[in-house]
This record gives C-alpha cells, sequence and structure tokens, in this order.
C-alpha cells in the first residue's frame, strides 16, 4: 500500500508540475497591458473619426467592435492584423447604393478618406472588403465598414469585378465559440492560442479562422474539456492527431455559428503530425521521470513561450 501511494503522490507531482509549465506558458501568449493599450488608442481615434464624419457623434467607442481573433480573444501578442467591424448608418447605404458604377469602392473610398484625418502619414488602402491601416510597427487594421441588418447579419461592400453588396455574420461566430468556451471552462481560448503559438513557431500554413474552428470543433468531444492545466499535455497530444487526421483534399470547413466557409491556405496535416509525435514523446518522458526532457519536447512544439 505504501509503494502504490508513493507511486500515486509522484504521478501527482508530475502532473502538477505539467499544470505550471502550461499556465505559465498561456499567461506568456496572452495580449500584455501595453499592446491591449495601444489597440485601445488606435480603435479609439478610428472611430471616432468615423463617427463625426458619417453620424456626426463625438464617441470614441459606439458602432463598432472587433471581430476576427480579437474578437474571438484568441489573439496572442505576435498578431499583426487587427479587424474592426464599423457600423454605418443605413442612410449612408441609400446614398452609395444610388451611385452608378461601382458604389462599392465609392463607399470604401469615403471610409479612407475620413480615416485619412485622423492617420495621414500612415499608408492607407482599400482591399476589396476593407480599409486596411498599415503602421510602422507593423500591426495593419483591417477596417469593415458594414451596415446592421434587422435579422442581426451585416451588409458589406465588395469593390471586386465591378462592385457588390455581401452578408456576413460575425456575431453569431462569436457567440457561438464563446459559449462553447464557457462550457469547457475557458480552454478552448487557451487551446486557440497555444495552437497559434505553434502556427507562427512552425511556420504552418493556416489562418486564424481555420484554427479557431478546428480548436471548437476538437474540443467538443474531447474527454477532458472541461479540465484544468494538468490535462494540457493531453490536449497537446490529442488536438495535433485531431488536425493530423484531417482529410488532405479538404479545402474548406465550417465556421462556427454562421456556417461560413473558411479555407486552408496549405497543406498542415504533416506538421500537425510531427507536433503529436513530439507530445507522445514528452508524455513518455514524464512518465520516466525526464521532466526537462519533457519540457524541452513541449518547446519543439510551441517554441520559445514554452517554459525552459
Amino acid at each position: 500500500m505504501e509503494n502504490r501511494a508513493s507511486t500515486l503522490a509522484d504521478d501527482e507531482r508530475k502532473k502538477m508540475g505539467v499544470g505550471e509549465w502550461f499556465s505559465d506558458f498561456c499567461g506568456n501568449i496572452r495580449i500584455d497591458l501595453k499592446k491591449r493599450q495601444s489597440f485601445g488608442y488606435r480603435t479609439g481615434r478610428i472611430t471616432k473619426v468615423l463617427n463625426v464624419d458619417f453620424r456626426s457623434l463625438d464617441s470614441d467607442t459606439a458602432n463598432r467592435f472587433y471581430v476576427g481573433s480579437m474578437g474571438r480573444s484568441t489573439a496572442i501578442p505576435s498578431v499583426s492584423d487587427v479587424d474592426l467591424l464599423y457600423v454605418l448608418p443605413y442612410a449612408t447605404y441609400e446614398k452609395y447604393d444610388a451611385y452608378s458604377g461601382n458604389k462599392q469602392s465609392a463607399l470604401l473610398s469615403a471610409v479612407r478618406a475620413a480615416v485619412q484625418k485622423t492617420y495621414s502619414t500612415s499608408a492607407i488602402f482599400g482591399d476589396g472588403q476593407v480599409v486596411a491601416i498599415a503602421f510602422d510597427d507593423g500591426v495593419t487594421y483591417e477596417l469593415l465598414p458594414a451596415f446592421l441588418n434587422k435579422d442581426g447579419s451585416y451588409t458589406f461592400a465588395d469593390s471586386n469585378n465591378g462592385g457588390s453588396w455581401r452578408v456576413c455574420n460575425p456575431k453569431k461566430e462569436m457567440d457561438a465559440f464563446s459559449a462553447r468556451n464557457s462550457l469547457c471552462k475557458g480552454n478552448l481560448v487557451e487551446l486557440a492560442r497555444m495552437a497559434r503559438a505553434w502556427r507562427d513557431y512552425n511556420s504552418v500554413p493556416m489562418g486564424g479562422m481555420l484554427l479557431d474552428t478546428l480548436a471548437y470543433q476538437f474540443i467538443e468531444s474531447w474527454a477532458h474539456r472541461d479540465k484544468s492545466y494538468l490535462y494540457y499535455d493531453y490536449m497537446t497530444r490529442d488536438f495535433f492527431n485531431f488536425l493530423a487526421n484531417q482529410i488532405s483534399s479538404q479545402q474548406h470547413w465550417l465556421a462556427p455559428g454562421s456556417g461560413s466557409y473558411v479555407y486552408r491556405k496549405g497543406p498542415f496535416e504533416y506538421k500537425a503530425r510531427q507536433a503529436e509525435l513530439r507530445a507522445l514523446e514528452a508524455l513518455e518522458y514524464l512518465k520516466g521521470g525526464y521532466e526537462r526532457s519533457a519540457k524541452q519536447k513541449f518547446r519543439e512544439i510551441y517554441g520559445p513561450t514554452f517554459p525552459a
């Protein structure tokens, strides 16, 4: 009985160590206060000039919200694209919809001209559906001007191929993601951030929305989805097994909530399999009590933000 109790205590100690490693790792890949303040400052300035120009409203917070990884809280410090949706008044839609020619391009040009009043020295350009503002620190804001529809979706301008109005539903996507994250006690957001660290360190051709979509699908049926950091070594192994077993010929997946198509950028299955194999090695090292070697294997997956 004493030997069995001792073994159980040793196993618990090892797992506690793993929990601390992953807790520290997840802390390392959260966006720090300074960067959040920088995003908040820029977002406020962009929002204010749009509210003044299109609504005669002096507010730096109204009529906008983050979408993309910032909206889903899955961005990590390496984030280079900040997606911001600004809600234009319906009267503006009526004005530009009455134009002849590429009315969508005209709308994007008007939004671009408004933003230039605040950021006159930054590179600002229209890019099909968004107005992009490139800052000198490598961060680019992708501003999507849009109109709220009665069903909660948004109509936005697509200036490609002569111009058209298109519809998206980012709130549905964010609500679905947030609901599952709550059911999983926050583990979905942590997994999506960890996946970004792996992608960045290993140069994997995957967009953030695809990472979040596959993390969302994986965690729904993962046995330990509501457990703590103590189980993140298993989550690492099982998630990369899930990625590696995707059908290599599949070109798109369905986004949470909206069902919009999320496309692949390139092959990711092989690098996911490599990550799974390293996770299996790490687990074997942990069983043998070789914690330093196990940590090194996790660093080979996630890079230097994983604790040394």
